[in-house]
């Protein structure tokens, strides 16, 4: 007990914990620290049981399933979900589908923590459930690490980017890069590319919207002239513009998603603020519109305009599909899919064999996805990513810096 009101310290074993700098953890622990409340801890004793019986075996004689987790509701959680679909609806034409079949169970977190728990233990409990294709965000993901630790059941976050699930838990594996390379990288970009010595930096008050801004903060060359936190959703960014036009940066960092991020792009444009705009893979959603988010820059982890054939392929059939060129977060969710059926491909359903199996692999086995290969360090993040910087255009994300 840590003396406040009944709340819980534990530990999670298996993995090496962040390198200090990373949101206050210290490398010499011997464990990563997380807070659970009590009720949750009676759960993961039910879960320790669980597994113990054997949930290893889980979905091998009956209906196999992959959980999917995300906040369907929002425009990023919109676009996790249709490369999930894409994904699912291609692997059913696939004449090995007959062999290892599947069902997904659909479930709306709503990027809320206590509800992505509930869920995550829903998932453990289902013997039928071998594999989780999220969460979307930082926060539900590091909520429900705990629960899929307990319970032994493998979680690929899609697009959670904290570096505070870097080495988590040995089931939890994400398929993008950790925002602690995204802001070094794009504190670099706006330094040695853009040229930039003044920089006010936003960020939403969670835990990507931190970890990202706080990343970009200690990598910039120039001078950070406000660091401000932000509500997520919609809100009135009148008094937060005003005041940056008193300081006169030469650009403006935002963290944060596609909802803040278009409330604050209109009063950017409505006070006519001359800052370059640069936001973290939360901006690629502010595509759809063409007149509002033209000319900023977006860090972003996949691009449309990569010509490589498999990549135009997928571009080519998610447009058929929804008459929407893909971002980021359609194709992420897209691999993380298709990296799990593989999975269940080689090694059956059963939860220990496809946890070995992703983290077995290598960069000569690695696996080949619309976002680049992908296999994993003993941290549970992917080796060899990062973002490619890009710059709106007649809404579309072109290339300005990396590889596409």
């Amino acid at each position: 007990m840590d003396g406040s009101g009944g709340r819980y310290i534990g530990a999670i074993p298996g993995r090496r914990p962040p390198a200090a700098g990373r949101d206050g953890d210290d490398a010499s622990r011997s464990a990563h620290l997380f807070v659970v409340s009590l009720p949750l801890v009676r759960k993961l004793l039910t879960l320790c049981c669980l597994a113990l019986v054997g949930c290893g075996g889980s979905g091998t004689g009956g209906v196999v399933r992959f959980g999917a987790a995300g906040p369907w509701n929002e425009a990023y959680g919109a676009m996790n979900r249709r490369g999930v679909e894409l994904a699912y609806d291609e692997i059913k034409a696939r004449a090995d589908y007959a062999k290892h079949p599947f069902e997904i169970s659909w479930q709306n977190d709503q990027a809320d923590g206590q509800k992505a728990t509930a869920i995550a233990t829903d998932f453990v409990a289902d013997p039928s459930v071998v594999a989780v294709i999220g969460h979307v965000n930082s926060g539900t993901e590091v909520a429900a690490a705990p629960v899929y630790n307990a319970g032994h059941l493998v979680s690929v976050a899609t697009t959670a980017t904290s570096p505070a699930l870097t080495g988590i838990s040995p089931w939890v594996f994400r398929v993008i890069s950790s925002d602690s390379m995204n802001g070094l990288h794009m504190a670099q970009f706006a330094g040695a590319r853009l040229g930039k010595h003044r920089a006010a930096v936003l960020y939403e008050n969670n835990a990507y919207g931190r970890g990202l801004a706080d990343a970009f903060r200690r990598n910039f060359s120039g001078a950070v002239v406000a660091f401000d936190p932000i509500a997520e959703g919609a809100q009135n960014f009148e008094p937060y513009v005003s005041y940056l036009k008193t300081l006169n940066p030469d650009l403006v960092f935002v963290a944060g998603t596609d909802a803040s991020g278009a409330s604050f792009l209109r009063e950017f444009r409505r006070q006519k603020l001359t800052a370059t705009l640069l936001g973290g893979d939360g901006w690629t959603s502010l595509s759809v519109d063409t007149t509002l988010a033209e000319g900023i820059y977006v860090g972003a982890p996949f691009s449309a305009e990569n010509p490589d054939a498999e990549v135009q392929k997928f571009v080519q059939d998610f447009r058929a599909k929804y008459h929407l060129t893909p971002d980021g977060n359609a194709a992420l969710a897209y691999d993380a899919t298709n990296l799990l059926y593989d999975a269940l491909t080689r090694v059956g359903p059963d939860r220990a064999k496809i946890r070995d199996f992703l983290a077995g692999l290598t960069p000569q086995t690695a696996w080949k996805g619309v976002t680049g290969n992908i296999y994993f360090g003993a941290s549970g993040d992917p080796v060899g990513k990062s973002v490619v910087m890009t710059r709106l255009h007649d809404g579309a994300l072109q290339v300005v810096e990396g590889t596409p």
